[in-house]
């Protein structure tokens, strides 16, 4: 492979205006997207080669800064935050770069910033329901998931469950098979990571607004 065409696979992943513009469809429509294949293959192929082979893993935890802190009764998976020092972490933050400019001009969201991180659930993890948006902030607007597993099958467990807002009991269940991506208001739906029977890896994100102040600095994380 010469070095246009591998530039192109790690870089040229641009998805169609089309497929962003279903992305934006749903979320005035819904609240949320469910994008099978999103990405292209081999970019997903690089992406779980890299989660699965490449990167060290620590406990995650809830809470931000001080208030950060390990509690198994609610998540027992592990991260690894993406800083885009190589090239296929690049190309996924070029890639939700290129998402965010498009919903601002499209839904004029504000989007300020993009943090993300690697996921691994062995055997058994989970995470419990819960809202992606801290105590006392509203700067997480849209949260996402991208799934690394090839190969998924139903009794493989370990699905995202999305609540409906005002519905009860209401859910939307989602296999995290490798090239899905959801996109979903962060502080409108609940939702949980059910036990899988395998290793699971998958990027969860979270596209932010600047609630920075002359007294406090708002970073991306």
């Amino acid at each position: 492979m010469n070095s246009s065409s591998e530039d192109q696979i790690l870089n040229g992943s641009a998805a169609p205006e089309t497929l962003f513009e279903g992305i934006a469809q749903d979320l005035i429509q819904r609240g949320y997207s469910i994008i099978p294949n999103a990405l292209s293959p081999a970019l997903t192929s690089r992406l779980s080669a890299y989660a699965m082979e490449t990167i060290d893993f620590d406990p995650a935890g809830i809470g931000r800064a001080s208030q950060f802190h390990q509690n198994e009764f609610v998540r027992t998976d592990e991260i690894c935050w993406i800083q885009g020092t190589a090239a296929v972490t690049t190309a996924w933050l070029n890639w939700m770069d290129c998402l965010k400019s498009y919903l601002n001009q499209r839904l004029f969201l504000g989007l300020f910033s993009y943090e993300s991180h690697f996921a691994h659930y062995p055997p058994g993890s989970f995470y419990k329901r819960h809202l992606d948006a801290f105590s006392g902030e509203s700067n997480r607007v849209l949260s996402t998931v991208f799934y690394l597993n090839s190969d998924w099958g139903k009794d493989d467990g370990g699905e995202l469950v999305i609540y409906l807002p005002n519905e009860q009991d209401d859910c939307v269940s989602v296999t995290p098979l490798a090239g899905t991506l959801v996109i979903f208001l962060s502080e409108e739906f609940p939702h949980e990571v059910l036990p899988a029977n395998r290793d699971r890896f998958s990027i969860a994100g979270w596209f932010r607004v600047n609630n920075s102040t002359a007294q406090r600095v708002d970073p991306p994380r």
